[in-house]
């Protein structure tokens, strides 16, 4: 049935948004991880567990599918790209379906060993003979919540000199499902948060959400990686497509005190 789309890693917060998001268009989709299917979903979705580590049941959760939307990650760099090759073999073997890879704004700028990794499975996409797309997005609001739920978690709130354009993750699936149902577009425009915001700031509003005080320390933290991020090669203010704030995402999470809480 070439008309259906696979998605990897759908039992993350990206694939499962993506997958919600293309059965509410009415399309076929085969969700697939290497966790079995959680109980509650969907009945009329199709599940097919395989390990792209592993590289188990990877050709039968490919066969048939029109285009693959690669949601899953690893976070060391060689991890990732071979998540990556994993699936482009089988999709070649598969008949050449459309691929559609996730990527990071500032892959290119920034030498994080993550996005160092991110960026060398795009080239492998690019040169895989496949038709694609790849999508780059900055970072997701559940990211930045996370992380200050952490930093808050001591007496002294320590706060990167930094800044960020976060996003909100279901607007990034709304534009996977749309590149998803068209024609493969290779690179297509990156997808930004509303706002170029300082830690600082996200951080008083964490704070202001969650009902804490806390005193806040400035941290400058040193290394090439960081003064990447510093100059900015983690934002694209020129594509603040995005129009959920931090604090419209952090309304949902009223009330949360803890990190445990806000995972």
């Amino acid at each position: 049935m070439r008309d259906q789309i696979l998605v990897t890693g759908a039992s993350g917060l990206l694939g499962h948004l993506l997958v919600r998001r293309l059965r509410e268009a009415g399309r076929p989709v085969r969700a697939t991880s290497r966790h079995p299917r959680p109980a509650g979903a969907d009945p009329g979705l199709t599940w097919a567990r395989a390990d792209l580590r592993a590289g188990t049941g990877v050709r039968e959760a490919v066969a048939g599918a029109g285009a693959i939307v690669h949601c899953a990650t690893a976070s060391g760099r060689r991890s990732e790209v071979e998540l990556a090759r994993t699936l482009v073999e089988a999709a070649r073997d598969a008949g050449s379906p459309h691929l559609l890879y996730v990527s990071i704004v500032g892959v290119d700028r920034v030498p994080l060993g993550y996005y160092q990794g991110k960026l060398a499975a795009e080239r492998l996409v690019e040169r895989s003979g496949l038709p694609y797309t790849i999508l780059r997005a900055t970072q997701f609001h559940d990211l930045l919540r996370v992380v200050l739920a952490r930093a808050a978690a001591v007496p002294v709130m320590p706060v990167p000199d930094l800044r960020f354009q976060p996003v909100d993750a279901g607007e990034v699936a709304d534009r996977l499902a749309e590149l998803a149902l068209g024609d493969p577009a290779g690179r297509a425009p990156d997808l930004a948060g509303p706002e170029v915001r300082h830690t600082r700031d996200l951080a008083r509003a964490y704070l202001a959400a969650t009902g804490r005080r806390r005193p806040m320390v400035p941290v400058r933290l040193p290394g090439r990686t960081f003064r990447a991020f510093r100059a900015g090669g983690h934002l694209a203010p020129e594509h603040a497509t995005g129009r959920v704030t931090f604090e419209e995402h952090l309304a949902r999470f009223a009330g949360l005190r803890s990190y445990r809480e806000t995972r």
